[in-house]
């Protein structure tokens, strides 16, 4: 009987990755993101943390009915992005869940400090893993940035979030890109090689490596022109390059791995990165455009060894991106994007990109604000709603 009890035991235990343990330990000692505490709420805006903005985005419209979402942010670390979440989501529900202790008290400090719980209907911080939130209702918004890639099994994660969001939620996800780490995978290798380990030895093994590189050296370049800054803080230096399981995508791999959960994938959170005009003009800009949306992408891909991650949005059946005639955008009721920063006059786009309002933008954006429920039509001609429709600088409402 004692033996049965000892195994029930070592069962209810056993941690659902294999990795778990290992990568909890890991940001036990660096905890990450490495992003410094302060008060208030946080620097800029972030649009793919605002479930409005994410819903205009991919659907073309803000859908009735999505005024306080429930929110995961699975995988949450040091808070960053629970503290946008908060902030930029008033109203909602928000449960936020790491593997690290570390992290979660780094992270439990800067929403204290930030005053984000007074904005959200209900905020939850727990040490629990993406894969054990069974006991969970459903989520109309769910964010794991940098997360799955670190699981042992990533398909058991992205499965296991698929089964968490609601039948019309999104999911947002953002995973590493093989090409754009070409650099990172060998300096991880070599410092495997050197037995630098993951903990403080590794970190100053691994900083020593890049100052005794020659300054020619591929790697030492790429480090000090690319990543230098970013990995100032010890946390986000060791989170690069000293990490015990990681996992990489190429395109043709990353959409493999979103059909392992029967997902649609409702497109780039940074779809500017995705535009073939960013790289070519003339007739390569032509031809390029020629080619399917997917094939795009492939040669986008080809042609930016640069891109380090993938960044986008899953849904659980297809969407179809509403498009609105002129009349149609007449009728439809306007918000004003909520990341946009600068007031009382905008600067910064949701990109945190300066951008440039006419008067005429002005006006209907104050329009916008102390009529929300009047037809947009009222308020300027089709020509100045379609551009700042399409800019995401105003977001229609159903």
């Amino acid at each position: 009987m004692l033996g049965s009890i000892a195994e029930w035991l070592m069962k209810e235990v056993q941690p659902s990755d294999a990795a778990t343990p290992v990568v909890s330990a890991f940001y036990d000692r660096f905890p990450f993101p490495g992003d410094p505490l302060q008060d208030g709420p946080p620097p800029g805006y972030n649009w793919r943390w605002c479930h409005r903005s994410v819903l205009a985005s991919v659907h073309g419209v803000i859908p009735a009915g999505q005024q306080q979402p429930r929110i995961l942010d699975a995988g949450c670390g040091t808070g960053v992005s629970t503290d946008y979440l908060c902030h930029l989501n008033p109203g909602a529900e928000v449960v936020a869940v790491d593997i690290s202790d570390g992290a979660l008290a780094v992270a439990r400090e800067r929403l204290e400090r930030s005053e984000a719980r007074q904005g959200v209907r209900s905020l939850r911080q727990e040490q629990r893993s993406l894969l054990d939130l069974g006991d969970e209702t459903p989520f109309d918004y769910i964010n794991s940035v940098g997360v799955l890639h670190h699981l042992r099994e990533p398909e058991a994660g992205l499965a296991a979030l698929a089964d968490l969001l609601a039948p019309q939620g999104l999911l947002h996800l953002f995973l590493y890109a093989d090409a754009g780490r070409w650099e990172i995978h060998r300096t991880q290798k070599a410092l495997t090689l050197l037995q630098a380990g993951t903990g403080g030895d590794g970190l100053r093994l691994g900083r020593n490596l890049f100052e005794t590189l020659p300054e020619s050296n591929r790697l030492r370049r790429h480090h000090e022109q690319r990543w230098s800054v970013d990995c100032a803080p010890d946390a986000n230096f060791a989170d690069m390059y000293l990490h015990p399981q990681e996992t990489s995508y190429n395109l043709e791999r990353l959409f493999a791995f979103i059909e392992t959960a029967g997902l649609q994938f409702a497109g780039f959170s940074n779809p500017e990165l995705w535009d073939p005009a960013r790289l070519l003009n003339g007739e390569l800009l032509e031809r390029a455009q020629a080619l399917p949306v997917s094939q795009q992408w492939c040669l986008i891909e080809q042609l930016d060894p640069d891109i380090s991650h993938f960044e986008f949005f899953l849904s659980k059946a297809p969407i179809t991106k509403s498009s609105r005639t002129d009349d149609e955008l007449a009728a439809a009721k306007g918000l004003r994007q909520p990341c946009l920063w600068g007031e009382p006059d905008p600067i910064l786009g949701r990109n945190m990109e300066p951008i440039q309002l006419s008067d005429a933008a002005k006006d209907l954006l104050r329009c916008v604000d102390a009529q929300p429920d009047a037809a947009l039509g009222s308020m300027g001609s089709p020509d100045l709603l379609r551009d700042l429709v399409d800019r995401q600088i105003l977001l229609l409402r159903e």
